[in-house]
């Protein structure tokens, strides 16, 4: 009997799962482990969010793939508040999370064999996973004009602010992005879930007229509220842009039951719609990221890129396994910077999202390293 060659051999090993040796002597640290790897929230859910979870948690029916108007309205002012976009023409569409989207992209859009996936040089993995899982070829690259004229580009993936880098790309750069991709027929799909953590430089969406043009052709802006929030639990996310694109993607994931669950749906809207607990977890990672950053840079570590974002891109330029080690006998658990491409082989990356009080031993632990 033939068998075909399952799925999963498409993929890498899963990238978390290549951290558990060191995960392992990190937990064996004498006080406890400081994990500033994964970047999973632990800030409590908003009091009004979980609320309105509640509120709405007799929920008998199917909820509606394309969201309730609530919350298509609710996300289309905050595209506007937050990136600068107008909602006349704007399609929006909640997702469940936002790496599943960032994962079936490239199928949902009829990607396959022969097609290229553009991403950037060092970059959060799903995206070569998505383009994995539809069959096609990643390409890794920061400069478009490398790619010359090539037909086969059919998807472009940008980040900013970048996952794991922090870097913050310029209008000026994103609008050739766009133009380079319209005048190929290619689709920019705008990884934006760190747009609200600017640091040192101000994010600017794909979606801001200084970059589309006012029109949303060929765009998609991809948000969430996991880390805005702390909804990572609830997979609570949405892309927005191009109304055609968007009216595609729902199409197709009304065939295969893609849907948000009405309770994080009504919970999503509270969210969106009220700033003041999203400040107040600003708030709460500005002062976090000081304190590691004084505390990575006086054990003699570089800090590179890193203006915006839920991470500080670290080197000692080592081996990034040998940084990860040698951290990781201190109790401090961090991301070895391959995950994200072979450029980031001698960095690592840090994630702003321990408590207060491991962020405030983190500088201890650190001494002598």
């Amino acid at each position: 009997m033939n068998r075909r060659t399952p799925v999963s051999a498409r993929l890498p090993d899963f990238t978390w799962d290549t951290l558990d040796a060191a995960a392992a002597t990190a937990a064996a640290h004498p006080d406890g482990l400081i994990n500033l790897s994964m970047g999973t929230p632990v800030d409590p859910v908003p009091d009004l969010i979980r609320q309105a979870l509640a509120d709405a948690s007799n929920a008998p029916g199917y909820p509606l793939t394309a969201g309730t108007p609530a919350l298509r309205n609710a996300i289309a002012a905050w595209v506007a508040r937050a990136c600068g976009a107008g909602v006349d023409g704007l399609g929006v569409l909640p997702t469940i999370g936002s790496k599943e989207l960032v994962a079936w992209l490239p199928t949902l859009l009829g990607l396959g064999p022969g097609d290229v996936v553009v991403v950037p040089s060092v970059a959060y993995p799903t995206y070569e996973d998505g383009a994995r899982l539809a069959g096609a070829t990643t390409v890794r690259t920061d400069s478009l004009t490398a790619l010359g004229p090539d037909p086969r580009v059919r998807l472009v993936w940008v980040n900013s602010p970048g996952n794991p880098t922090g870097r913050v790309l310029p209008a000026a750069h994103l609008r050739k992005v766009v133009e380079w991709a319209r005048e190929r027929g290619a689709v920019v799909a705008s990884d934006e879930c760190y747009l609200p953590l600017g640091w040192d430089a101000e994010p600017v969406s794909v979606l801001s007229p200084q970059v589309c043009g006012g029109s949303y052709d060929g765009v998609l802006a991809v948000h969430s509220l996991s880390k805005r929030s702390n909804l990572a639990g609830y997979r609570a996310g949405f892309v927005a842009g191009d109304p055609a694109l968007v009216a595609e993607l729902l199409k197709i994931r009304k065939h295969a039951g893609l849907i948000v669950p009405a309770p994080v749906q009504a919970a999503m809207v509270a969210a969106l719609g009220d700033q003041e607990h999203a400040d107040a977890q600003r708030e709460r990672y500005r002062a976090r990221r000081e304190k590691l950053r004084e505390a990575f840079t006086g054990a003699g570590f570089t800090v590179e890129h890193s203006e915006a974002g839920l991470y500080l891109w670290l080197t000692r330029d080592e081996d990034c396994w040998e940084t990860v080690d040698r951290l990781a006998r201190r109790g401090i658990l961090v991301a070895a910077g391959v995950f994200y491409g072979p450029a980031g082989a001698r960095h690592v990356r840090v994630a702003l999202t321990e408590s207060d009080e491991h962020v405030d031993a983190v500088a201890g632990r650190l001494a002598g390293v």
